[in-house]
C-alpha cells in the first residue's frame, strides 16, 4: 500500500499500531495527553486519514482500525526519500548513512547478517 501519510497522520497511525483498534473518542484522549491535541483536531485528522484509505472507521463509536502497517508506511518513505535524495540510488542512500555515525560492532555485524540473507 503507497500512501503518503503527513506528520498528523502519522500521529493518528502510531496510536492505532500501538493501542490496536480503539473508539475515536479515545484516541482522541490519548493525543490530548499526548501532544495536547482537541478533540475536533484529532477527529479532523482521523477523517483524513480514512478518506486516504489508511483507516477504517465503523460503527459503533466511531471504532477505528489501522489498514496498513508502520512496515508499509515505512517502506513507501523510505522509497520516497532515497528516490527524491538519492536518485534512486540504495547504494548512495546507506553510504551517506554510514558515512554519519559510528556503528558498535554489534551494528556492524547485524548489517552484514542482513545483506548475507539478501544475497542468497
Amino acid at each position: 500500500m503507497s500512501i503518503k501519510l503527513f506528520d498528523s497522520e502519522l500521529k493518528i497511525m502510531e496510536v492505532l499500531w500501538e493501542e490496536g483498534d480503539l473508539p475515536a473518542g479515545q484516541i482522541a484522549k490519548i493525543l490530548k495527553e499526548e501532544i495536547g491535541w482537541n478533540r475536533n483536531t484529532t477527529y479532523t485528522v482521523i477523517k483524513k486519514c480514512v478518506e486516504k484509505g489508511a483507516v477504517k472507521r465503523e460503527e459503533p463509536n466511531f471504532m477505528c482500525s489501522a489498514l496498513t502497517t508502520r512496515e508499509q508506511v515505512q517502506n513507501y518513505e523510505t522509497q520516497e526519500l532515497i528516490g527524491k535524495m538519492f536518485g534512486g540510488s540504495k547504494e548512495k542512500f546507506f553510504a551517506a548513512f554510514l558515512d554519519e555515525k559510528k556503528l558498535s560492532k554489534e551494528e556492524i555485524e547485524n548489517l552484514k547478517q542482513m545483506v548475507m540473507k539478501l544475497g542468497s
